[in-house]
């Protein structure tokens, strides 16, 4: 008889339910968060087992990679696309546990994609560096709007960033403000140490591979925005069509149409965020540097918001993208902005 597993997965531990064909209970009990403690009982009913169904949370690395090398088919699934019957009294651990595993036995359980181990810590990481590329700024920022309060000068990016540590107690008469702005200047510096030693680890950790060099050969499109789409995209046979990577790299709008009207927006923020903010990057630089995406880019702003200008470009990016994965061709403006 073949067997079904679904696993709540909590922060501290999981519900474990295996069930046969006919949706009968098999194994149900509450482990901990614990590799060995989990696959033990799995391993009673390994030869039974189609597979094991753990849900997408925050915490899934170590279940999904730990099952799999005890050689388990693990599927993780997708919790955004699925959702029970709203007219259910009662819910729990248990509920949801067995409802994962029924899915997978009717065929019809939405998964998320497991990018392989190696990619995936390099995407972490790169993540990670976005995050402190965001925060270095928000201290540049703040820096400069501190001594223009406190001076009235109204120094520009560059100048703020040649400061030296005397020249903020030259500037800053005040002792608290004096140490605010050390503060600030020893977090910008130890923001940029950090990401420059990420850039010098992707660097040597990555090897040169032909997705990169595709996507590179968009004008302003360096190595590391290079290396941040193609991991974050992972095989793009992944993908239907074109538009269904537009959508999952949030380039699309939201709407929801009824009879030819539209009667609102819905799912947002379903995709990846990253992937979005990497496009978003890279319409900015090809903005600049692209002749004739900058003309396409100004005839938009004069209609209407910059930045939704700048998704536009943004869109016809990730749409060129998906093409040249698909064929492996670097890529040609004049078929992307006609």
């Amino acid at each position: 008889m073949t067997l079904y597993c679904g696993i709540d997965l909590h922060s501290n531990n999981s519900l474990v339910s295996i069930i046969d064909e006919h949706d009968r209970i098999v194994y149900e009990k509450r482990l901990a968060n614990d590799l060995a403690t989990i696959g033990q009982p799995l391993l009673v009913y390994q030869d039974q087992l189609a597979g094991v169904v753990v849900e997408s949370t925050y915490n899934w690395y170590w279940l999904v990679d730990g099952l799999r090398e005890m050689g388990f088919d693990v599927r993780l699934a997708n919790t955004v696309a699925m959702k029970q019957y709203n007219g259910l009294k009662y819910t729990d651990d248990k509920t949801d546990a067995r409802y994962l595993a029924h899915l997978f036995r009717l065929g019809i359980l939405p998964e998320g994609y497991v990018h392989p181990f190696d990619a995936r810590c390099v995407r972490d990481l790169l993540r990670r560096r976005g995050l402190w590329v965001r925060q270095r700024v928000m201290q540049h920022l703040s820096l400069q709007s501190l001594i223009t309060r406190h001076t009235g000068q109204r120094l520009t990016g560059p100048q703020v960033r040649a400061l030296k540590v005397d020249d903020l107690s030259t500037l800053l008469g005040h002792p608290s403000a004096q140490l605010c702005a050390r503060l600030a200047h020893e977090l910008i510096t130890t923001l940029g140490e950090a990401i420059e030693r990420i850039e010098r680890h992707v660097a040597a950790f990555c090897q040169p591979i032909p997705e990169q060099a595709v996507i590179r050969s968009i004008k302003g499109v360096g190595p590391i925005l290079g290396q941040s789409i193609v991991l974050e995209t992972g095989p793009i046979e992944r993908f239907a069509s074109v538009n269904n990577y537009a959508s999952y790299a949030r380039c699309v709008p939201s709407q929801k149409i009824s009879n030819g009207k539209k009667k609102g927006e819905g799912n947002r923020k379903n995709g990846n965020k990253y992937l979005e903010y990497a496009f978003m990057e890279a319409a900015h630089y090809a903005a600049i540097w692209e002749p004739k995406i900058k003309r396409y880019y100004q005839r938009k702003t004069h209609r209407t918001h910059k930045m939704v200008a700048k998704k536009a470009v943004a869109n016809k990016l990730a749409k060129a993208c998906y093409h040249m994965l698909m064929r492996n061709e670097p890529f040609d403006v004049n078929r992307a902005f006609a």
